[in-house]
């Protein structure tokens, strides 16, 4: 009998072999498992189902990954999402992360690999800061219990990533952290996987924040979130 004591996982891929892979993986981990192989069946499942994760190819018949990706996101579900998908190009990863991805990884991967970025997310998204008390700067709350983010008493919408990502940096206001530290602390794996990931993520911050934008860039060492 399967557990699924660590909630349910949805894997979108049009690719049988690559799915039921997968699948195994993920229930030997003790997940529940839902495989969809098209966009409109993985966007009804996930809207269904409320995953607690969802693996999601790019390249789907009936609807591509990213448009799935950006229907939930634009209803307000906020589901981790890791991207899979055959195309080796930054601009694909980089519109993935836009669009409110929560990791990326071409394919051929290591099935572990996916299930290990898998249990990263969903660390990042149930997991709170050492410290549980709200901290604020300026205008910023960022709550750990709740993992709710307000600007001005108004709730600010973020992944799991982007949530960890702002909690991290504002956690030592004036400290500057390099992006290698950040893919280390914040994604739980090292600058192999390229930086550039961290740069989206800020940028998305960033749109999101506006001109209150807390986050500044130290040229040539990392990024910062001022101590005022």
């Amino acid at each position: 009998m399967v557990s699924e004591s660590k909630g349910l996982v949805l894997v979108v891929e049009d690719e049988k072999a690559i799915a039921d892979v997968l699948r195994m993986y993920l229930t030997r981990e003790g997940f529940g498992v839902q495989v969809e192989h098209d966009g409109p069946a993985g966007l009804a499942a996930a809207k269904k189902l409320h995953p607690v994760a969802i693996i999601l190819d790019v390249g789907l018949p009936g609807m591509d990954g990213t448009q799935v990706c950006r229907e939930l996101r634009t209803s307000g579900d906020w589901t981790p999402i890791l991207f899979c998908t055959a195309r080796d190009d930054e601009v694909d990863r980089i519109l993935g992360l836009e669009l409110g991805g929560d990791d990326y990884i071409t394919k051929p991967f290591s099935p572990r690999e996916v299930v290990a970025r898998v249990k990263s997310v969903l660390r990042r998204a149930n997991t709170t800061n050492n410290s549980n008390a709200p901290i604020t700067l300026g205008s910023v709350v960022v709550d750990p219990d709740s993992r709710r983010v307000t600007l001005n008493g108004a709730e600010i919408s973020l992944t799991a990533t982007e949530f960890d990502l702002l909690a991290y940096l504002m956690s030592r206001p004036g400290r500057v952290f390099s992006r290698d530290e950040l893919l280390s602390h914040v994604w739980g794996y090292s600058s192999i996987v390229g930086t550039r990931t961290v740069d989206v993520h800020v940028a998305q911050l960033r749109a999101k924040f506006g001109d209150h934008n807390p986050i500044r860039t130290v040229r040539g060492v990392g990024y910062s979130v001022d101590k005022s």
